[in-house]
């Protein structure tokens, strides 16, 4: 027996009739969708029938995935996932009819290369769209994840963002050239970009704190300052334990100098300018703290 549904699934969900054919017979085929096992999403496009995939989605299109959901594809992080796929298709090609929807980009695909004959444009190119349309910290996010994961090459995602053309090209240097893979989380990312937003530097991802019989790694760190800065969830303190040992934690940071600014997801997420605007002000009143008395 010819397992056309194990195949589709190990294919991202979706595939066409070419690609089918060079598995299992075409008999095969006709059988599975007579079955209700698998399902046309276009002219020689087949998915799952309990909802096609992104990829589905694509194949149906005639493209390929991109910016959003490519980075999904290659495992990247994403801090808004898109409600439909983005969809990249060649400029000279034409979409193919489809009742599936997607929010389709076009651009050039290279003749033989990688993005033309795969399932997703390549992680490079994937954070370099993202970096060129997604709102500052989105886009930081999702470069942080790619370094992170060793997906790209920090020098070589910089130099590709200075080699592009045309709309979005300032954003995408700025994000790639403040990427950084020390970053834990899209929260932490997110938290970063905040910062820098407000025009404050200085501040190192997950950086050590070592003090007399004690270590601590911050989410951000900045020595000069000795502020430390965190990203808490309300998941991360749901035991009196996990309580206990951030009181601890908190309470050491201070004992060796150290300022700790906590911040909510809300806060992180929701409030664009909370998180500068109280850094500024905790920066601010330490250095009136620190100023000697008239």
């Amino acid at each position: 027996m010819h397992d056309i549904v194990g195949i589709l699934q190990r294919s991202g969900g979706g595939a066409t009739f070419a690609e089918l054919r060079s598995l299992v017979p075409a008999s095969a085929i006709r059988r599975s969708l007579t079955l209700g096992q698998i399902t046309r999403v276009s002219k020689g496009v087949y998915a799952l029938p309990d909802g096609p995939s992104a990829l589905a989605v694509a194949k149906a299109n005639g493209g390929v995935l991109s910016h959003e959901s490519a980075a999904l594809h290659h495992g990247l992080t994403v801090v808004t996932r898109p409600l439909i796929p983005h969809v990249t298709i060649g400029r000279k090609l034409a979409k193919r009819k489809t009742d599936l929807d997607c929010i389709l980009h076009w651009a050039e695909l290279p003749p033989g290369s990688e993005e033309s004959q795969s399932k997703a444009t390549d992680s490079l190119r994937t954070v370099l769209d993202c970096a060129r349309r997604l709102p500052f910290g989105e886009a930081l996010a999702v470069a942080d994840s790619a370094i992170r994961l060793r997906k790209v090459d920090r020098q070589a995602l910089v130099a590709a963002a200075e080699a592009l053309r045309g709309p979005g090209r300032p954003a995408a240097i700025r994000v790639c050239s403040l990427a950084d893979g020390r970053a834990a989380s899209a929260l932490e990312s997110m938290l970063r970009s905040r910062v820098i937003d407000a025009g404050v530097s200085g501040f190192i991802p997950q950086y050590e704190v070592r003090g007399r019989a004690f270590f601590a790694r911050v989410d951000l760190g900045n020595p000069l300052l000795r502020i430390a800065i965190e990203a808490d969830s309300f998941a991360h303190h749901a035991t009196r334990d996990s309580l206990r040992r951030d009181c601890r934690r908190y309470t050491s940071l201070a004992a060796e100098g150290w300022l700790l600014l906590r911040y909510s997801w809300e806060d992180v997420m929701l409030d664009d300018a909370w998180v500068g605007d109280s850094l500024g002000r905790t920066i601010s009143g330490s250095r009136a703290f620190l100023r000697p008395a008239a």
